[in-house]
């Protein structure tokens, strides 16, 4: 039987007076990949600033592997292992790419290899190249990879993806694709905040369908794909 690793459940949440989540729910899995898609403003963001505390939800519930964390700070939320790629990658543009990946360090709170400085590098050679450069003059592919990597540093339980192909080349969307798909492949439990549908429903197991803040579809990648009536309703063409 699958383990439940994230629940939300009935989440409302709101910026000011603007209601942005309308009773917002949906599971993730262990060591699966759920795609969070829906156009612009559907409430994608939103979604994943709630579960990392950054925004908290005035009705509904949260739960961690069971364990409520909706009204945590982002700090504890972290602790307690969930892990974020944030949009438009954020990184401290005047530390250096190792720097930058030290200060997320934290120790392992589980099973499964641990990530240190090693593991990310052997993931992402480049980086071991510019360990030492001002994370500010990387490429935006190598940006998003350092983003990444000092993401899994924080040793997560459940990594939240938001936009990691954002302004990327082609060629850097497929390798950041192979990436994903190879955390899945290690067992990471992942949400996936995509525009890129194409690539979202590639190395996705579970979709959730988000139209102006509503949930209008949760299930299995292969209906998706297989319902272009669906897609062009609620993504547009791809």
């Amino acid at each position: 039987m699958a383990t439940e690793v994230l629940r939300l459940g009935g989440i409302e949440a709101y910026y000011g007076d603007s209601h942005v989540l309308h009773g917002v729910g949906f599971t993730l899995q262990a060591g699966r990949l759920l795609a969070l898609l829906g156009r612009n403003g559907a409430g994608k963001t939103t979604c994943l600033n709630t579960v990392i505390g950054f925004l908290r939800p005035r009705r509904g519930d949260i739960r961690l592997f069971g364990e409520p964390i909706t009204n945590l700070a982002p700090e504890n939320i972290a602790r307690k292992g969930v892990g974020l790629v944030p949009q438009g990658r954020r990184v401290f543009r005047n530390l250096s790419v190792e720097e930058n990946l030290a200060v997320a360090a934290r120790a392992a709170n589980g099973g499964g290899t641990p990530w240190s400085l090693e593991r990310v590098y052997e993931t992402f050679p480049r980086l071991r190249e510019r360990r030492s450069q001002a994370a500010g003059l990387l490429s935006g592919g190598e940006q998003q990879m350092l983003a990444i990597g000092r993401a899994l540093m924080g040793n997560p339980r459940v990594l939240l993806m938001d936009e990691p192909s954002e302004g990327l080349a082609p060629q850097i969307v497929h390798e950041v694709e192979r990436i994903i798909a190879r955390l899945k492949a290690d067992g990471l439990s992942i949400v996936l905040v995509e525009q890129n549908i194409k690539m979202s429903l590639a190395v996705a197991d579970d979709v959730v369908l988000l139209n102006t803040g509503r949930v209008v579809y949760e299930g299995g990648v292969a209906a998706v794909q297989d319902d272009q009536k669906l897609i062009a309703q609620h993504l547009g063409v791809f």
